[in-house]
């Protein structure tokens, strides 16, 4: 009876799960690598800096007391946290701020938790082990991993490390998916796309041309055909509730991620979040707040890096004094009035760049400006003084607003501070860039500063506005100073 019950076979339907294509394992192939890659590098930092503490702690201390099973906690708890927060996910690797809060707060917890149990246990003893290895270990790791960001973006800008991309949908929301994407820094490496219509005619952005592979409803079967791991869905079917999921199910071991567009343009970060209800996934839009606790840790950020930047330039302030004076006639600073938060005006100032009649010849110049919108802009300026260019070139002539910070009339980082006939011409839209303090350096002083569109450069503002975050703080006056060597834009 055994026997005939196990020879028997079933005559239904088989399910057998989907297994992977070569173009799936390829690329989970390279991202495991990578992610090992990390951990390695995320062990070692940790290792050398909690090594370094104990160190320090027992010259400082003459004694071994509990200090190497304190290191010893903190390493397991530090390297726990980084993989439970995420910290080396492809999803937030190589651009974003995303990748670096996680680290941050990984090691701020960790260290957070063992200062806790230092003190229930009262070992006293191991107090300058924390408080000397906290601010090395997160400065290390971050160095590392921006450097491993670095490599990565050099790889993806030859071609590797990439995700062959598919898009989807409507021609105008292909075109500007395949526009936004084109930055290889992300990882997307456009293929082809898949349109609504039954248009076969090549996707055109920027000059470059992608092919149409056929249309959405064949999505799943286009990406096995020419081996795409990514498909983007940039608009979908009307009246097709189940699309999204059935595509979902279709693509199972064909690629690794089916994206979604967001079609609410520059609603980003942390005012984004799904909230399911009942099994309904929502996606939450929070509505941005122009006060409270955030802006007060904002302040304080300037405050701090205002007061060490004035420290700085205090002592290369007389040489540069003594090369404008000595350049053309006229005061050293120049002064201006601006238009800061909520309308309210005040003087900016600078160190003078041009001559001092140079308000009163603006109107000679006006039919060869090159600026973008309201903004006045000459790349060969008559009235810019010899050291005045040398200065503008460097972005140093900008140094004495931090005197406008410290006073909090302006931000390090916001949008431009504009004059007050720019403000006059604003309309509703535009005007929104006035809800928060302007800023010595900003999205359009890492993106393009001078050679930027007025629409972009709004764009930007406006998106900056809305959505900005202490970390992306950080990341644009890091990117400020590698512009300011660059020297991209700056005249």
């Amino acid at each position: 009876m055994l026997m005939e019950v196990a020879s028997e076979t079933f005559t239904g339907p088989i399910a057998v799960s989907p297994r992977c294509t070569p173009t799936l394992e390829r690329r989970r192939r390279w991202e495991r690598r990578f992610r090992w890659c990390l951990r390695v590098s995320d062990l070692a930092v940790i290792l050398v800096t909690v090594g370094l503490g104990v160190l320090l702690q027992q010259l400082l201390s003459g004694v071994v007391s509990t200090t190497p099973a304190t290191g010893a906690m903190l390493v397991a708890l530090w390297l726990l946290l980084l993989s439970g927060m995420h910290s080396r996910d492809m999803q937030c690797l190589g651009s974003g701020t995303s990748e670096y809060q996680r680290v941050a707060n990984a090691t701020v917890l960790a260290f957070g938790a063992i200062a806790i149990l230092v003190l229930l246990l009262d070992w006293s003893g191991d107090r300058v082990l924390i408080f000397a290895a906290l601010p090395i270990g997160l400065v290390a790791l971050l160095t590392t991993r921006w450097r491993w960001r670095h490599w990565l973006r050099d790889r993806r800008a030859s071609g590797r490390y990439t995700s062959r991309t598919l898009v989807a949908g409507d021609r105008a929301d292909v075109e500007y998916v395949i526009r936004t994407l084109q930055a290889k820094e992300h990882g997307f490496h456009v293929v082809g796309a898949a349109l609504l219509s039954g248009d076969r005619a090549p996707v055109v952005v920027d000059d470059r041309r992608y092919p149409v592979r056929g249309p959405v409803e064949r999505v799943a079967d286009i990406a096995s055909r020419i081996g795409a791991d990514t498909i983007v869905i940039a608009s979908r079917p009307e009246n097709d509730s189940s699309f999204v999921r059935e595509l979902s199910w279709q693509l199972e071991g064909t690629a690794a991620n089916l994206v979604l567009s967001n079609q609410l343009t520059d609603v980003v970060g942390p005012r984004i979040s799904f909230r399911p209800v009942e099994g309904l996934p929502m996606l939450q839009i929070r509505i941005p707040s122009y006060e409270g606790g955030y802006y007060l840790l904002k302040r304080g950020l300037d405050i701090t890096v205002s007061a060490l930047a004035l420290a700085c330039i205090a002592v290369i302030a007389p040489v540069l004094a003594l090369a404008i004076k000595l350049d053309s006639p006229g005061p050293v600073f120049f002064a201006q009035r601006r238009v800061g938060r909520d309308g309210r005006l005040f003087t900016m100032y600078k160190f003078r760049t041009m001559v001092v009649d140079a308000e009163q010849r603006l109107a000679e110049l006006q039919q060869q400006n090159e600026g973008a919108g309201l903004l006045f802009k000459m790349r060969r300026d008559p009235r810019v003084t010899r050291v005045g260019a040398v200065l503008r070139k460097l972005s140093i002539d900008e140094l004495p607003q931090f005197w406008n910070v410290l006073l909090g009339d302006m931000s390090v980082v916001g949008p431009r501070p504009p004059l007050p006939n720019e403000v006059t011409a604003y309309d509703g839209r535009i005007v929104r860039r006035l809800y928060v303090k302007p800023g010595i350096t900003g999205p359009w002083q890492v993106s393009g500063r001078s050679d930027l569109s007025w629409d972009e450069s709004v764009r930007l503002d406006l998106s900056y506005v809305e959505n900005w975050s202490l970390m992306s703080d950080l990341q644009i006056m890091w990117r400020t100073a590698r512009v300011m060597v660059q020297r991209e834009g700056a005249y």
